[in-house]
């Protein structure tokens, strides 16, 4: 009688258990197709090339300043010396061929002088001695912008001479500077595929989309030695080396790994 009991349950039990065991071998064998397969390629895979061009060119613009400070006992007096010196600076750049719009004003300042004066008697816990309101000074900077390379020396032996006290600041510059950065990029991202195409041969991948780039230089360096006479406003005029300006953009490619 129990035996027959027990195969009677048997014959409801067996089925389902028959049935679980199926599933759970079904799931355990795709879970291990899908963690080889995550091993043999992993989601989200990528990869980045990097490449650098380089384009060199002699500089067609050349900036600098000229800067004039007065002193006088009145802001008056400061200002219409200062006034009559730097028009001359200007009136000599106009009369060799500077142009308006390469002629700007950079700086304008107006400051009282102060003196320190010692005191005869010394009064405790007082300093020996007190500030002294001596006079004004003017300082005011006009930036040139020189696109005749041939007169560089000229107009800075000129401006000197015109009555800027103070010279400098020159800054070696191409006036299409966009163009040659342009020239540049094309050459790194020329480069960086062209890194791409043999490192992927070697590491047997396929590349995917372009997933991410960026860049970075693209403003010019100055190559050169500038040599200026020892003095400005005698012994002849400045010479002036131009030298060459190089233009370096570096990109970074990044692909997805197929």
């Amino acid at each position: 009688m129990m035996y027959e009991n027990l195969k009677e349950k048997c014959k409801y039990i067996c089925p389902v258990f028959a049935v679980i065991v199926g599933i759970f071998l079904i799931v355990l064998t795709v879970g291990k197709v899908v963690d080889i397969k995550n091993k043999v390629q992993p989601v989200g895979s990528q990869i980045t090339f990097s490449g650098t061009g380089e384009i060199f060119a002699k500089p067609d613009l050349i900036t600098t300043s000229f800067s004039i400070l007065t002193q006088a006992k009145t802001v008056a007096e400061a200002l219409s010396e200062n006034t009559k010196k730097m028009n001359a600076v200007i009136d000599f750049m106009k009369s060799q061929g500077v142009a308006e719009k390469d002629l700007k004003t950079i700086n304008f300042n107006i400051f009282p002088r102060y003196e320190y004066q010692r005191v005869e008697i010394q009064i405790y816990p007082f300093p020996p001695g007190k500030s002294v309101l001596v006079g004004y000074e003017v300082d005011q900077s006009l930036e040139v912008k020189i696109r005749d390379l041939t007169k560089v020396g000229h107009i800075l032996q000129g401006g000197a001479d015109a009555g800027a006290n103070q010279v400098g600041d020159l800054s070696f510059t191409v006036d299409q500077a966009d163009e040659l950065k342009s020239q540049a990029r094309k050459q790194a991202i020329d480069q960086a595929k062209a890194k791409a195409k043999e490192l992927t041969s070697q590491l047997v991948v396929r590349l995917g989309r372009v997933v991410n780039f960026s860049e970075s230089g693209g403003y010019p360096i100055f190559i050169g030695i500038a040599k200026e006479s020892s003095q400005v406003g005698g012994g002849g005029a400045p010479q002036i080396q131009t030298g060459e300006n190089k233009i370096e953009v570096t990109v970074s490619i990044t692909y997805e790994i197929r």
